[in-house]
């Protein structure tokens, strides 16, 4: 190695979601760190659309910003609309979305990598790993530079032998107008590791100036205190908020799109890998549901000050001049003009069961992998598996330990443990019903679950920490004063009424009153002065009254689902990695057998979760362990 470079404690490739996570956890945490991209330009891109959250997405997000990492405070600094999803809904659905103003985001995270101590930045492209009896000792470049690290973490996205794709023309890169990597997944898999080929797709662009939106229904976002980051209010954005628009296909409009049928790379057998179900192209919704003669488009803002728009519903690899003609019969698109079309792409990712749960991998000792790479879809899932690649690279040089969140500690849990143990068959996406603890596992209470563990780890800092503690205080206080105030019929009842809930007879407990269902706190404050004087007196945030109100009325719910977590959990405590050689256990099953010697799994209650292990297997580990 030459002597002008210092040797780094982690390399981070990759500058997206994942990387920008990734290396500004190792570097905070106090690893020197080199952050490797193709481009400094493109950091942290929202390649498809401009949008941070969404349904289970959103919780992703808030479990960053908790354990102290960078996609909240970002995508709050960029947002140009925010709205919480599925409040007709109980809160273990609360989802936050916004939209973003993606020019902005990306120099937002640029901003917060160049001012990160620890962290150094090159422009080069990796195309080797290097390696010494099973252990990762660094990369090197294009350029012919060799850069020496303990560790290493992929997050190479789509970029791995990427291959884009728009009707019967091809051509390689791992993001429109940009080269692919070449390299690394040859000599990955010629050591031994299992390299698939995955499928997504991006819609087309649209010019804003060329739009009626006086035909398309408008969707505004919300005007309240939610946000993505628990210090959203020591941050200001006073960027112009802006709305998004439905509109809607016809018959017409499909008729036009299966013209283009015969040449789409879906269809005639370019593509052979394989597409995110939850995200389908239009013309694979049109072949799966060719009874609907509508399908609704979102057009969303991809900036405060763009003309430009993302057409969510709309992604799509067929020709070009079949999109725009296609176009031009929705309504209030009569005069559309694009920017560019839609296109697919074909990527390499490797089977993610052949990662720890600290997303290190099995075969090279202090090589880790960290999204797209592990055959997830979306900005969130993959700066997850960054935070926590980044985490565990820093803790393992350092520390020699692991930092792996359980199934009932967060979504991040859910997901990587799903990825280890399950393996992925299509492009793996975050859903609520992934999740069987949906209840521990909301959004207002992320920072209650998971930033005293960022902040035993070094990642959370003193003074975030102090508004956290300062939060849970007042939370507490609030629900303490609302258990001990009684309140008389004459005060309440004409608000209950108004509410259309059923007047009380006598004294009660305020926290009664609370947990009826159509009763919020901000409802029936101006009904009750000292309630309205407790609140201001001690400088309650909306924040906290809204967290102290969900434990209130969803209490029962909680403590019933943490008593089934703590029950599951004990197999959590059961280890069971590298005791047993499975294939001479003939009282298992012969694929449990194939799937636990494969998988290696740590615990009972990981083997529990691997899909062809059956109770059955369960009770004869069980029963080898003297249990």
């Amino acid at each position: 190695m030459s002597q002008l470079l210092p040797v780094y404690d982690v390399i981070v490739v990759g500058a997206g979601h994942a990387g920008c996570e990734a290396a500004c956890a190792a570097a905070n945490l106090g690893s020197k760190t080199l952050l490797i991209t193709l481009d400094m330009n493109k950091i942290a891109q929202m390649s498809c659309n401009p949008a941070m959250g969404g349904i289970a997405k959103g919780q992703i997000v808030r479990e960053i910003d908790a354990l102290g990492g960078g996609s909240g405070i970002v995508t709050d600094k960029s947002t140009i609309q925010f709205r919480m999803l599925n409040l007709s809904k109980g809160p273990a659905m609360w989802s936050p979305r916004a939209q973003c103003d993606r020019m902005i985001f990306s120099a937002e995270w640029r901003d917060r990598v160049e001012h990160t101590d620890n962290l150094d930045l090159w422009q080069d492209d990796v195309i080797e790993l290097l390696l010494d009896k099973g252990q990762v000792t660094g990369v090197k470049t294009r350029l012919g530079i060799s850069f020496s690290s303990r560790r290493v973490i992929l997050t190479n996205g789509t970029f791995l032998n990427g291959l884009m794709h728009i009707g019967r023309v091809s051509f390689p890169g791992g993001r429109i107008s940009e080269p692919a990597t070449y390299g690394l997944s040859d000599q990955l898999k010629e050591y031994g590791f299992a390299v698939g080929r995955m499928k997504t797709g991006t819609p087309v662009r649209i010019d804003g100036r060329s739009i009626d939106f006086s035909k398309l229904t408008r969707q505004d976002g919300d005007n309240d205190f939610h946000k993505f980051s628990f210090l959203s209010f020591a941050y200001t954005n006073s960027l112009e908020k802006r709305p998004c628009y439905i509109a809607y296909t016809n018959k017409v409009v499909h008729d036009i799109l299966r013209e283009g049928f015969d040449d789409s790379p879906l269809f005639n057998g370019t593509i052979k890998s394989i597409g995110p179900r939850y995200c389908p192209s239009i013309e694979t919704k049109l072949d799966t549901f060719s009874d609907r003669d509508s399908h609704h488009l979102f057009l969303e803002p991809e900036g405060e000050k763009t003309t430009e728009y993302y057409l969510n519903g709309f992604s799509s690899s067929l020709p070009w001049d079949i999109q725009l003609r296609a176009l031009r019969n929705v309504e209030g698109f009569e005069n559309v003009k694009i920017f560019r079309p839609g296109y697919a792409i074909e990527y390499d990712f490797f089977q993610p069961t052949q990662l720890y749960p600290t997303l290190e991998t099995k075969l090279i000792k202090g090589l880790y992998f960290a999204g797209q790479i592990n055959g997830t879809t979306g900005y969130e899932e993959a700066a997850a598996q960054g935070l926590m690649a980044g985490i565990n690279a820093h803790l393992s040089l350092h520390e020699n330990r692991d930092f792996v969140l359980n199934r009932d500690q967060a979504y991040i849990g859910v997901l990587i443990d799903d990825l280890v143990t399950k393996g992925v068959d299509e492009p793996y996406r975050m859903f609520t019903s992934r999740a069987e603890y949906r209840i521990l596992l909301r959004q207002d209470d992320a920072d209650a679950r998971l930033t005293p563990l960022g902040y035993s780890l070094g990642l959370v800092k003193e003074d975030r920490f102090a508004v956290f503690e300062d939060k849970i205080l007042k939370r507490d206080r609030l629900m303490d004063f609302v258990t001990n105030f009684s309140i008389s019929p004459e005060e309440i009842n004409p608000t209950l009424e108004s509410l259309k809930s059923s007047p009380i007879r006598q004294k009660i407990k305020l926290i009664d009153i609370i947990s009826r269902p159509q009763v919020t706190i901000p409802k029936i404050v101006d009904s009750i002065p000292s309630l309205k004087e407790f609140i201001f007196d001690n400088n309650l945030r909306e924040e906290i009254i809204e967290a102290a109100e969900v434990l209130i009325k969803y209490s029962g719910y909680i403590e019933r689902e943490k008593l089934i977590a703590d029950k599951l959990n004990r197999l959590e405590n059961l280890v069971i990695a590298n005791k047993f050689n499975y294939m001479e256990i003939t009282s298992l099953s012969y694929e449990a057998r194939q799937k636990l010697t494969k998988i290696n799994p740590k615990t009972i209650g990981q083997a529990s979760r691997i899909t062809g292990v059956s109770p059955s297997d369960i009770n004869v580990l069980l029963i080898l362990l003297g249990r």
